[in-house]
């Protein structure tokens, strides 16, 4: 078991009040209430077509939501101005599921174009820093490769250090495991555990990957479909060993029971 209790200390680092994501008429969920406390490795779990890509967007403000709010501490997200949306927002890196990498640009030129834009640093200084970012997620010596000259893990590895270019407070990762080898997916999972013991930092996780969910996560919330709501939340691996919802059971079981319950 990689998570561990993660040392938090209660802190609430996002908090959704009655949120409710919709398009148009049509609800994707509603009357979502949770809380997101410093260093959580916080799941955000469900099937297919619940809403869980839709929520990370929602947190990083990219939609608004119908109803409800979002806060980073005490400040409400949702009602903030442009302005004071790009200053909360710079203290957080995202990994979308695609890896957002510039094909055209070198491992290096993908971080330093953050640097660059959001920095007072020296293209020195910038080398310097994409090199001890890469170096994080073990690219060291990989600055001057293209995307197409790796492979899918260290392609993900690569996304994540541009995520952390400018030392987030808060990750969040969108389908982090998709399209990856059992093996490579485990090296990921052991990677966003030591960020966050290294770095101090709350990670945020969107996947369906069941090893992933019980192997790293601190604390969740499952989105069903079907009510469009939140139906358990709490330690995924409390959840398979003491919920009684048959939909949470057979989510982290993939529909068989285990053996034995750790």
């Amino acid at each position: 078991m990689m998570a561990g209790n993660g040392n938090k200390n209660g802190a609430a680092v996002i908090t959704a009040r009655d949120l409710t994501m919709a398009y148009g008429d049509f609800v994707v969920m509603r009357d979502l209430n949770f809380t997101v406390e410093q260093r959580d490795i916080f799941i955000i779990m469900g099937g297919s077509g619940s809403g869980k890509s839709t929520l990370l967007r929602h947190m990083i403000g990219l939609e608004e939501p119908a109803k409800g709010e979002i806060f980073y501490g005490e400040e409400n997200f949702t009602r903030a101005d442009e302005g004071e949306r790009r200053r909360i927002m710079r203290r957080v890196g995202v990994l979308f599921q695609s890896g957002a990498l510039w094909s055209s640009m070198t491992l290096s030129e993908n971080i330093g174009l953050l640097l660059e834009a959001n920095t007072h640093l020296n293209p020195a200084e910038i080398r310097e820093v994409a090199s001890l970012k890469l170096s994080l997620v073990g690219l060291k010596g990989f600055e001057d490769y293209y995307p197409s000259e790796i492979s899918g893990g260290m392609q993900k590895r690569a996304g994540l250090a541009r995520a952390m270019a400018l030392d987030p407070i808060v990750l969040f990762f969108d389908e982090p495991s998709a399209g990856l080898d059992p093996i490579s997916a485990h090296r990921l999972d052991e990677l966003i555990v030591e960020l966050r013991d290294s770095l101090g930092a709350t990670i945020i996780v969107v996947t369906h990957e069941v090893a992933s969910i019980l192997a790293i996560g601190t604390n969740s919330i499952f989105l069903d479909a079907e009510t469009r709501t939140i139906t358990a939340r709490g330690n995924p691996r409390e959840l398979l060993a003491r919920s009684d919802n048959p939909k949470i059971r057979a989510f982290l079981t993939r529909g068989q029971e285990p053996m034995e319950k750790q």
